[in-house]
């Protein structure tokens, strides 16, 4: 366990400052004329897509060829999405000031998903590079 931690010291960070970030009061943030709509959703995006980057940078440093397998891929993208769920159903049942929403989870799978894509592409155009 400690070998699969080892390297996800910035993940488990990260995921502590999304779980504040997405459980605290946040007053009358969402009605001010600073933010549009839809501003919620790509902040979901954006925190799920550093979080899902960070896991598997921190998976593809603990392996000696620092390549991802499909497996640890999928993982590095269910994870996230995952905690992404388990925050919206605390939301719904325990911080009630909050509101669990299949939207929100919805983004927090796309910024998960969109990150995997830029990491295996990352990673495919170096394994090319090197190749030629």
């Amino acid at each position: 366990m400690r070998y699969i931690l080892k390297y996800q010291g910035p993940t488990l960070i990260w995921a502590l400052i999304i779980f504040v970030l997405c459980t605290i009061k946040m007053g009358g943030v969402g009605s001010s004329p600073v933010f549009f709509a839809g501003f919620d959703k790509l902040v979901h995006c954006g925190l799920f897509f550093v979080l899902a980057a960070l896991m598997s940078s921190g998976i593809t440093r603990a392996n000696a060829r620092h390549n991802l397998t499909p497996v640890q891929q999928f993982l590095s993208f269910l994870v996230p999405v995952g905690f992404g769920g388990l925050i919206e159903i605390l939301q719904a049942y325990i911080f009630t000031w909050r509101s669990g929403e299949w939207a929100d989870l919805f983004a927090d799978t796309v910024g998960a998903g969109m990150a995997m894509f830029c990491v295996v592409l990352t990673i495919w155009s170096q394994k090319y590079e090197n190749s030629n």
